[in-house]
């Protein structure tokens, strides 16, 4: 196929776009761009308890926006969807462009016969270092849950544990490897307490610490639930344990709470799962108010706009650490492994396993071996879609729960 493409002066044009919504345990949905020259590229558009509004988005607006065009010009593409739809950023429209993105990404590197980290520059490491979660219902459990990671290669462990007291603490689902929060049609209401975590959450740490020593990585999520000063303490406490990282501390609409966290505490601080562009960070990090950058391929903007969080970050010394969770499919998984294969600045890659029948919906070449994942060598990012698979797990509603305070006041999730 490979000496096919390269003796053909045809014009490698968009011939046809479909999207694709499936539930194999949890909704997904996918691009599928062909060519006329028969090369296909796929990508993630998944915005968990949002996923028809990426659809419709994708389907009543950019499709018709894509047939004819030429499929090598990516830039192009993405100054199009972007500057000339008027309405810019935000989670639906920066999701829709990723999903084009990546997918036209993935077609360039088949057309080249090359994996798609040899297109943005080959590589600058063997493998990916990632962190898994370890999740327990108290402490114990979770130090249990450390323990299983650990046996199965994990360097690096995300850590959280049920708070005594609180109703459905956030990090403590019903499964251990296949976690998803999103579970019902409607929100599920959970309560929240920032005295009874702040008491709680160094003492899990303390554990971890007496019993594996330092011989592993942790890392913790806050979930935005702390005021910037809270962070402060909350950092300044867990600085014994040396994290190696405390994350989304504090809702990050005023980029300039951060400052005062940085005052009062050496933790790294990582941030960035639900931004959607570069403007979102851009004062987190010229100001080097975090240590980490956590925006992902699919929402914000697809490989072309991560590039460039990620050149304006290095200039600062601040890492990427992509989100990864189960609510990004294996699609867009694939495709951060190739970015994280190249990217210089990298620092860690999120990697919560897909359930079985996510994985053969999404057949994929990548790998995980001692701690690390393998960006594979198939052309374009080594992920495809068995479409006649999904058609038979069928869009289920699910939304992510929300939270409260013991006084019902509605508190970030």
């Amino acid at each position: 196929m490979n000496a096919t493409i390269s003796g053909n002066n045809e014009k490698l044009t968009i011939r046809d776009a479909r999207v694709v919504v499936t539930c194999p345990g949890r909704n997904f949905v996918t691009l599928v761009i062909e060519t006329n020259q028969g090369i296909t590229g796929i990508g993630d558009a998944t915005l968990n308890g949002r996923e028809l509004a990426v659809a419709s988005y994708l389907n009543d607006h950019v499709i018709p926006n894509l047939i004819g065009r030429d499929a090598h010009r990516i830039e192009d593409m993405w100054q199009f969807l972007y500057r000339g739809a008027y309405w810019r950023r935000g989670p639906v429209t920066m999701t829709a462009i990723a999903a084009v993105d990546t997918a036209l990404w993935d077609i360039k590197a088949k057309a080249a016969g090359l994996p798609l980290y040899q297109l943005l520059g080959g590589r600058s490491r063997e493998g990916v270092l990632v962190y898994g979660h370890a999740n327990g219902a108290d402490i114990e459990a979770t130090v249990d849950q450390v323990g299983v990671y650990r046996e199965m290669g994990y360097r690096a462990i995300r850590a959280q544990s049920g708070i005594p007291g609180v109703k459905g603490a956030y990090g403590v689902g019903k499964g251990d490897l296949y976690y998803e929060p999103a579970d019902g049609t409607l929100p599920t209401e959970t309560l929240w307490s920032t005295t009874a975590y702040l008491n709680h959450a160094p003492k899990l740490f303390d554990r971890l610490r007496a019993v594996y020593g330092d011989e592993i990585e942790l890392l913790h999520d806050v979930h935005h639930r702390l005021t910037p000063i809270e962070a402060g303490r909350l950092g300044k406490a867990l600085e014994p344990y040396h994290l190696f990282w405390m994350e989304d501390s504090t809702p990050a609409e005023n980029q300039e709470a951060f400052r005062l966290i940085r005052q009062h505490t050496v933790t790294p601080l990582a941030v960035g799962e639900i931004f959607n562009s570069i403007w979102d960070c851009r004062e987190l990090i010229q100001h080097q108010l975090i240590d980490y950058i956590r925006t992902t391929v699919v929402h914000a903007g697809g490989i072309t706009h991560l590039r460039r969080i990620a050149d304006l970050a290095s200039l600062y010394q601040v890492r990427t650490g992509s989100h990864g969770a189960t609510d990004l499919s294996p699609v867009c998984m694939g495709a951060a492994l190739h970015f994280d294969t190249w990217v210089p600045n990298f620092g860690i890659q999120e990697y919560m396993r897909h359930s079985p029948e996510t994985d053969a919906v999404f057949p994929h070449d990548y790998r995980f071996d001692d701690g690390y994942l393998i960006a594979g060598e198939t052309p374009g990012h080594g992920v495809t879609i068995d479409e006649t698979l999904a058609a038979k797990y069928p869009y289920t509603p699910k939304q992510l729960p929300v939270a409260r305070l013991a006084d019902g006041t509605m508190w970030n999730w």
